[in-house]
């Protein structure tokens, strides 16, 4: 009985032997070669199409790493210049911010001015924003103030340009600067006795880039005055609302102020416009927007 069970034994083993050997059922093995050349496929077609798609739709931040060539700001008595001012110039005017601060339930507690519209050309040529950096690829269109009657609060939409760049792409932090030494000097200076300041004491703070070719809005806020001083805050936001910079400031009085005319003063900051008229337009022509009244 023992050697029956024996030779079954070895029967069966044999023949296991012999399926696992001719009639396997487990997959045959992938070369490895196939598997790497399947991965490099996978990869290389990621990486195509991740380059195509930001070379079409490039991220802004990209323009840090490698910002995309323009030309120079034009010579601004080409027909094609006076194009683009007035068409920038149209699209400030109906800019969503703009039409709803105008028509915003206290809009009669504002008034709405234009800086350097009204100055002499032998006066605006020697200054810095409302001359030198006048045009378009830099300050092309004159910015719109909306303030507050009690001069408390403004509000202004400006334009920069790629021709006002540090680093290509981004708005140079020293413009930021001046743009917003010039907006917090206007509601500061509405608050001094003679309407006559200079600054003080400017601090800024940045943070965020602010990149070219776009309106940005310089909110400003008074703070406190006191006799000859006035204190004032601000920033400068994009059409979204990301903030860019931060700033504060003090303006004084100077003590020989009563003898200096502030008519000047007055035509660079942009008079008042009568509340029942249409807005100051740049350029001839250009049919203003509806406003409410």
């Amino acid at each position: 009985m023992s050697a029956f069970l024996l030779r079954r034994a070895v029967s069966q083993s044999s023949r296991s032997g012999f399926l696992a050997k001719g009639f396997s059922t487990a997959p045959p093995s992938v070369p490895r070669s196939r598997k790497y050349l399947k991965t490099f496929s996978l990869a290389a077609s990621v990486a195509i199409s991740a380059y195509s798609f930001g070379a079409l739709f490039p991220h802004p931040y990209l323009t840090f790493i490698s910002p995309r060539p323009a030309p120079g700001p034009p010579d601004p008595s080409t027909p094609e210049s006076i194009a683009y001012t007035e068409a920038l110039e149209h699209k400030l005017q109906s800019l969503p911010l703009l039409t709803s601060h105008r028509n915003q339930p206290d809009a009669n507690e504002w008034y709405e001015a234009r800086p350097y519209i009204k100055m002499a050309e032998d006066r605006r040529v020697n200054s810095l924003t409302a001359g030198a950096l006048r045009g378009p690829g830099k300050l092309a269109v004159p910015p719109i103030v909306r303030s507050r009657d009690d001069e408390s609060e403004a509000l202004i939409i400006a334009h920069v340009g790629r021709g006002l760049c540090g680093h290509d792409g981004i708005i140079h932090g020293g413009l930021l600067a001046t743009i917003l030494d010039e907006s917090l000097a206007r509601v500061a200076i509405n608050n001094l006795p003679d309407k006559i300041g200079v600054t003080a004491n400017l601090s800024i703070n940045y943070r965020a880039p602010t990149f070219a070719d776009q309106f940005i809005v310089v909110r400003i806020f008074l703070t406190e005055k006191r006799g000859r001083k006035a204190m004032v805050s601000g920033r400068v936001e994009d059409l979204k609302g990301n903030i860019l910079v931060e700033a504060s400031a003090t303006f004084v009085q100077p003590r020989y102020s009563s003898l200096l005319s502030n008519s000047m003063v007055k035509q660079a900051m942009g008079e008042p416009e009568p509340k029942s008229s249409a807005p100051v337009l740049l350029a001839e022509g250009m049919p203003p927007p509806a406003v409410k009244s």
